[in-house]
């Protein structure tokens, strides 16, 4: 038991809202049928609505800088300035920008309006896509040249801070950190390495700190999470620099990492100049007492203990074991949190009807993730008084492991009487590598596509009909053959040496 006030926090929520409002939002706003204000608006009441979630929970801050129009990496590019000079700006308002670089410029119309571009009407291509480390999230990729340079240059974050100060909340500052953020870039310049850009980027950060503290703004959490990967020694030694560069008239700073261990660089987290650090204890439980004995007893020590991308309860007694000597040591230097950003989940599981009690006993969206966090806390305090709420936890974790709806007792036993190399190749992968050559007989560099071909109005418009039973399944079933078929000729037409097929019977793909 302990008497220190432990934090709670989240390092984010989810965006879309309960009933997806932003995303019919936008889309609305694509097609014209919604202004700029009235697009802003329902981001204000969704931002409004996420941080009183932050507040019922019970968490001490709210997160500010986490919510996205559409994308958080491209909030970043237009708050540190570094627009891509191929979009050829010249006067469009923050807005109108901001979606030309998510959707592309169309020769005839704004990109903030209308449909989506066809490939004829583009005339500047949006920025490209990837995953956001190891999620299904995509981000927007920045992109560097030699002539890249950054600038205060976006007024949202500090909105947004005034926003949730003005509705009576404490404001944690959410940024992406300046390591990250170039390493998430791409290099559009012969020759360039975008680290040495790390110096013009800097004095940015500093402005930002600077303005956040004036605002009152006590805590900011910086998101490095590349500290998680095999970083080169250059980009090791960079941290230091810059941590250093920011160690002043700032506020207190929080170093977030998740996703993964951080291996190698767990001393170097550890001993930056920051305020506190944050640990995905979900992904690299094992690393918890590492970095206690690491990192120095005044730091803040956040341990990411509830998975921000599952949908499932936690086993809060194996957390609270976890927990109780971290607490004993820490005391109010240690706080609580999901693992990562809630934005990976749901929002709230009493907004489902259709599952049945005993499923629905097994999971925990975003809200529900938070209150498991102050039934921690409370039970560090004293667990006589969230005795009910371990109870039905302890119930729901037992009920999912001994459930015949998880576990197969005939897979089961097929898997105990697997001999112990069944997980092993049979020949290194020098041999298959050869085999599957011969047997393919593809190039040297064979080329092909992940998929994910556009859904075309007429795919829409069948599948529309087949809902709504104007067309039989084998109408529509021929449809769908008909576009796959379609899609396959194409691939071969342009020569791809491997063809994917079979995406446009995805249902994901609808929207």
């Amino acid at each position: 038991m302990t008497t220190a006030h432990i934090a709670l926090h989240t390092l984010g929520f989810p965006r879309i809202g309960l009933q997806r409002e932003l995303k019919f939002a936008l889309e609305t706003y694509w097609r014209g049928e919604r202004t700029a204000q009235e697009l802003e608006s329902t981001a204000r009441e969704l931002r409004a609505r996420h941080w009183q979630h932050q507040r019922d929970a019970g968490l001490d801050v709210v997160s500010v800088g986490d919510f996205a129009l559409y994308d958080h990496v491209l909030n970043h590019i237009q708050l540190l300035g570094c627009e891509a000079a191929r979009f050829q700006f010249s006067g469009e308002d923050e807005l109108t920008r901001y979606f030309i670089q998510a959707r592309g410029r169309r020769n005839q119309e704004p990109a903030c309006c209308g449909t989506a571009p066809s490939t004829n009407d583009i005339s500047v291509y949006a920025a490209e896509m990837t995953k956001w480390f190891d999620t299904n999230y995509h981000y927007l990729v920045p992109e560097f040249t030699a002539e890249t340079t950054f600038k205060l240059n976006s007024e949202r974050l500090f909105k947004e801070i005034d926003e949730a100060k003005a509705l009576g909340h404490t404001p944690k500052a959410v940024l992406i950190g300046p390591l990250t953020f170039l390493w998430l870039g791409k290099e559009k310049s012969e020759n360039l390495d975008k680290l040495d850009l790390l110096e013009r980027l800097l004095p940015v950060y500093g402005e930002i700190l600077a303005r956040l503290k004036t605002q009152g703004v006590e805590w900011v959490q910086i998101d490095e999470p590349i500290l998680g990967l095999d970083l080169p020694a250059a980009w090791q030694s960079a941290f230091e620099l810059a941590y250093n560069r920011l160690a002043h008239n700032r506020p207190k700073l929080l170093l977030a990492t998740y996703f993964s261990e951080l291996a190698d660089n767990l001393r170097l987290a550890c001993q930056l100049p920051v305020d506190g650090l944050h640990i995905d204890a979900v992904r690299a439980p094992e690393e918890l007492n590492r970095v206690q004995d690491w990192l120095p007893a005044h730091k803040i020590l956040s341990v990411g203990i509830i998975d921000g991308r599952n949908i499932w309860r936690t086993d809060l007694d194996a957390v609270l074991a976890t927990l109780k000597p971290l607490a004993a040591q820490r005391g109010a230097n240690l706080w609580l949190a999901p693992s990562c950003s809630l934005l990976h989940v749901p929002i709230d599981l009493e907004t489902e009807t259709r599952l049945d009690a005993e499923i629905k006993s097994w999971l925990a969206f975003a809200r529900q993730k938070l209150i498991e966090l102050n039934v921690l806390r409370h039970a560090l305090h004293d667990e006589a008084s969230v005795s009910g709420q371990l109870a039905a936890s302890r119930a729901a974790i037992a009920s999912r492991r001994a459930s015949p709806r998880v576990h197969n007792a005939e897979v089961a036993a097929r898997l105990s009487a697997l001999p112990a190399n069944a997980d092993q190749r049979p020949a290194p992968f020098a041999e298959r590598q050869q085999i599957q050559r011969a047997a393919l007989q593809l190039p040297a560099f064979p080329t092909t596509t992940i998929g994910s071909f556009p859904q075309t109005g007429e795919l829409r418009a069948a599948r529309a009909s087949f809902r709504r039973g104007d067309i039989t399944q084998d109408a529509y079933e021929g449809i769908i053959r008909a576009e796959i078929a379609h899609v396959v000729k194409k691939q071969e037409d342009i020569g791809l040496d491997v063809l994917v097929h079979g995406e446009p019977e995805r249902n994901d793909m609808v929207e």
